[in-house]
């Protein structure tokens, strides 16, 4: 039987010490070993299949490893499970396991699903929401490091560092494409007013047409809904009986399901998407945006990258308890900003 690998091993075929082995392997190598030997540690420890014993890396930091997920119903959620995803792969990367309780949007049961994840010694938590939300925060995260995800402190003094998308930079950039192909008259349907994105969206939204000097019609930009029947809906109050010199040439829309029902009221009304009518979505879903015909152009939400970045901050703080967010409440935010993905429903804008 082959003899399991050692970090001696590992040391000796990457020609470094033991003690430089520990810090790559254990995530501390950054600022303590050069990138170069890092590069090599890493490979002579795949060279060798070995992997660090977790039980006594456990003994020895007093960690479990383990890290705690809270979601209101992301698990559950045919899309923002990458939020999850893109967390797991960090802690796995790390060397961490992630367990994950989903509370099904009861928030009376946050508080019992931290305690019982405190009580299986998790070393720190993380909560996760569907849509951007403010949260309040269930005390237990205060008690080991926690981060939020997709969601924000709704305390007036915030405590807790939160992940979140760049609404407005989205709005912005989703417009400012439609601006770039020649519409001027572009109209936004929204989403509903409960969500904390659709105001940033819309703002982001009026900041594309104020730099381009177009001003915003006030029948132009309103609350639609989110889905594909209050897309379509919203689509025909702009499209139905207008003529085509009055009519919108873009319509953005706050979700890609909207956009499937602003598809759907530009075919019962004889109108070609791109060639008469542009649409733009938001969130790049799964199953919906790359296969609608025409292929839906949108702002990809970046759900795996906000996990990420919320992991790498979440390890960082285990890591270093000392450490923290400086510049007060400003410091306790990081924007991740969304992706435009340019597919075929938005054109040129048409000649009339």
């Amino acid at each position: 039987m082959q003899r399991k690998a050692t970090a001696l091993d590992v040391a000796k075929r990457a020609g470094v010490s033991r003690s430089a082995v520990s810090l790559v392997l254990n995530g501390r190598g950054d600022g303590n070993v050069a990138k170069e030997s890092q590069d090599r540690i890493r490979q002579a420890a795949s060279d060798l299949n070995y992997s660090p014993n977790p039980i006594a890396l456990s003994l020895r930091n007093q960690r479990t490893r383990v890290i705690g997920i809270v979601s209101d119903e992301v698990v559950v959620s045919p899309f923002d499970g990458n939020i999850i995803g893109g967390a797991d792969d960090v802690a796995r990367a790390h060397g961490f396991v992630t367990v994950v309780m989903d509370t099904e949007r009861d928030a009376s049961r946050d508080e019992s699903a931290v305690e019982t994840l405190l009580d299986r010694q998790v070393d720190g938590l993380m909560y996760v929401t569907v849509g951007l939300k403010p949260l309040d925060v269930p005390h237990g995260m205060l008690r080991v490091p926690s981060v939020l995800a997709n969601c924000y402190d709704s305390s007036p003094a915030q405590r807790l560092h939160h992940v979140i998308p760049d609404e407005v930079t989205g709005g912005r950039e989703a417009t400012g494409h439609l601006l770039q192909l020649g519409h001027r008259d572009i109209a936004f349907l929204a989403g509903a007013a409960t969500s904390p994105a659709v105001p940033l969206r819309i703002v982001g939204h009026r900041e594309a047409m104020a730099k381009a000097a177009i001003p915003v019609r006030d029948d132009r930009v309103f609350m639609a809904g989110w889905d594909i029947n209050d897309g379509f809906h919203g689509a025909m109050r702009l499209l139905d009986g207008v003529a085509a010199t009055e009519r919108p040439t873009a319509i953005v829309c706050a979700n890609d399901r909207l956009a499937i029902g602003v598809a759907l009221a530009a075919a019962r009304l004889g109108l070609a998407v791109p060639r008469d009518l542009s649409i733009m979505g938001y969130d790049d879903e799964s199953r919906i945006a790359s296969t609608m015909v025409p292929a839906l152009t949108t702002m990809a939400l970046p759900l795996r990258e906000i996990g990420a970045a919320a992991m790498g901050m979440l390890l960082g703080a285990i890591e270093d308890p000392q450490s923290g967010p400086a510049g007060g409440t400003a410091g306790l935010e990081t924007m991740v900003p969304c992706r435009l993905v340019v597919r075929e429903s938005t054109g040129p804008v048409p000649a009339l």
